[in-house]
């Protein structure tokens, strides 16, 4: 957002991207704004971000998102003469809230009604600044309260509607209004009108009973304005609330053939050799692209008609169906057995290690993944509620006001381990009958929720393989945050999990962060046989005991709404941003067993051997 706030690119694919609401300071005095849609990103020269050198592709997620390439979001100018580049153009964003309050003499107004100074995105208080020594100015700040509801509109709250001002009152109309605390808590929070003497305490803003009579507006401030009729009933959100802004994502993994140099020399051309008829692409290729990639073709040693034959062969592939299961076709990658070696020549590699003797009963394969390139891109958002996991979900919030033929996306580089669980234990322990019980329970309660919100199934459902991928791989993160160094933050878990043919169970914990953190090779090198004996042995132990038992093993911690049951912040939950499902549908229970049953954890026998 160039001098007038800075925001990291990773940040513009998670929590600041499209609709979200940021706070900075300028000058000293607080400003909050939305990150404008894809559209005034734009601007005026439509199209330009597709030929810029942000542009990156990944074949197998541009099918997935219907999309022709992914754009980095660009960087802030540095000098004069690189503001009209593309690659850095800053960010635009929509002033929000448009009320703001005076600390000091807590008077409450629209933007237009306080004190402004050409150029400066700031604004005070002229009375308060006229009566204080020397001058200083009393900067305005953003009011805490706004509206939000489940469709992704954003709106003032009804300050004037909520005070109910006396029917001659002259502000009734985006007039100055006050809003102090003069007593503990909410209740305590006092609006009132100095013109007519009306006031009214706070109390119950965020009561859906209360705010019934006020239907959401429909308003979207970062698409220009360009409202949409809405039949929600909008909540009442504090600004900064996390629930304010779910990013809704799609990511895959560069993986053969789509991760070799050929594959990123072909990035530019792709689009154009998928729209070229069959029977003039040898024409092309030969003729025109085996000129433009010469250099890349001497160090590969490929001939034009090799060059053609490698083309149709790919083409091929991304016209197929089975291009569309991404998770399909890693966990393909993960568990082929074969070390894929790389020697710089691709984005993937990966080395298979030996199960460890005593972990053979729960885990066919590890693997270690020496080096990873993720491509993560920003596909819409959601408020209030989180995503249900489904890219395709009719309810996320759109980034633009028409679909563009990109989206904004981040390329990031690291490493991690797989594991896969043994299918024949896992088959039999997952039809015990008090395995199933809990695990239909929370799914139960999932899909009621989703059937409440959408009037539709749910995305994916709760099985007992899932809870024991899902927790086990929190459980694992965890231990590797101790033994490795790492931050919680900076680890993330990939799952692979299917109930039906081809079936699937196994996880993959990787660091593919910006920084240094992903790229140190200390967590691959935690996957080596030696060492992950004991960090597997570790996280099962850990997941024995909770510093919150007996309350946390029968499920009284875990929140309502996470549809969890033995999980908490003390032995499960993990960063958000490391977990794929917001730290949901998590249960210890299947790892270790309960009190009552110890026999239903699927490594309850590993505790044993200990």
């Amino acid at each position: 957002m160039s001098d007038r706030g800075k925001i990291r690119r990773s940040a513009v694919i998670s929590t600041f991207g499209p609709g979200a609401v940021v706070d900075f300071r300028s000058a000293g005095g607080a400003v909050s704004a939305v990150v404008a849609g894809l559209d005034e990103w734009e601007g005026r020269a439509s199209g330009s971000f597709g030929a810029s050198c942000l542009r990156v592709h990944e074949p197998r997620l541009e099918r997935a998102l219907n999309v022709s390439h992914f754009v980095i979001p660009p960087v802030a100018a540095e000098s004069n003469v690189e503001e009209n580049r593309p690659e850095t153009r800053p960010i635009p964003a929509v002033r929000f809230p448009q009320y703001l309050q005076c600390p000091r003499c807590n008077r409450i107004a629209p933007v237009g009604k306080w004190r402004d100074e050409p150029g400066k995105i700031y604004r005070y208080c002229p009375k308060c600044t006229h009566e204080s020594p020397g001058g200083k100015k009393v900067f305005v700040y953003p009011v805490r309260f706004i509206m939000a509801c489940e469709n992704g509109h954003l709106d003032e709250f009804p300050w004037d509607d909520w005070v109910e001002h006396k029917s001659d009152c002259n502000y009734k109309q985006g007039g100055f209004l006050k809003l102090e605390s003069k007593y503990p808590g909410i209740s305590g929070l006092i609006l009132s009108c100095p013109e007519c003497g009306v006031y009214r305490s706070m109390d119950g803003i965020f009561s859906a009973g209360k705010m019934q009579k006020h239907r959401c507006r429909g308003k979207r401030p970062w698409l220009s304005g360009v409202d949409e009729v809405c039949d929600r009933t909008p909540r009442v959100i504090q600004r900064g609330a996390s629930n304010i802004y779910f990013p809704v994502t799609g990511s895959a993994l560069s993986i053969p053939p789509w991760s070799d140099r050929l594959q990123q020399a072909l990035g530019y051309y792709w689009r154009p050799i998928l729209d070229t008829e069959p029977s003039n692409r040898e024409f092309f290729i030969k003729n025109i692209l085996h000129r433009e990639l010469a250099p890349i073709l001497r160090d590969l040693q490929l001939t034009p008609d090799d060059l053609v034959t490698i083309i149709n062969q790919r083409v091929k592939r991304y016209s197929g169906d089975e291009i569309l299961d991404l998770r399909g076709a890693e966990y393909r990658q993960f568990t082929s057995g074969v070390d894929n070696e790389c020697n710089g020549d691709h984005e993937f590699e990966i080395r298979n290690e030996e199960v460890p003797e005593f972990l053979e009963p729960y885990f066919a394969r590890i693997v270690r993944a020496v080096r990873l390139r993720e491509i993560r891109a920003l596909k819409g958002f959601t408020r209030v509620l989180p995503p249900g996991g489904d890219i395709n979900d009719t309810n996320i919030a759109p980034i633009s006001l028409e679909k563009k033929d990109w989206l904004p996306a981040i390329e990031v580089r690291g490493e991690g381990i797989f594991l896969e669980i043994n299918a024949e234990p896992l088959r039999t322990w997952e039809r015990n009958t008090e395995v199933m019980d809990r695990a239909n329970s929370i799914n139960r309660g999932w899909q009621d929720e989703w059937q409440s919100r959408y009037q539709k199934g749910t995305p994916f459902s709760i099985t007992p393989r899932f809870l024991l991928a899902h927790t086990f791989s929190h459980a694992l993160m965890r231990q590797l945050t101790l033994e490795c160094g790492y931050s919680g933050a900076s680890l993330n878990e990939r799952l692979y999990i299917r109930d039906e043919t081809p079936e699937m169970c196994g996880v993959l914990i990787y660091t593919a962060t910006s920084d240094s953190d992903g790229t140190l090779g200390g967590l691959q090198r935690q996957g080596t046989t030696e060492r992950i004996a004991r960090t597997i042995a570790g996280a099962i132990r850990s997941m024995e005991w909770c510093s919150s038992d007996p309350l946390c093993i029968e499920g009284m911690t875990a929140a309502r709404e996470s549809h969890s049951k033995a999980a908490c912040h003390a032995c499960c939950l993990a960063p958000e941003t490391s977990c794929e499902h917001f730290n949901k549908f998590l249960d210890r229970g299947v790892l270790v067993g309960t009190p009552e049953n110890p026999d239903i954890g699927f490594f309850t026998s590993l505790l044993r051997e200990d």
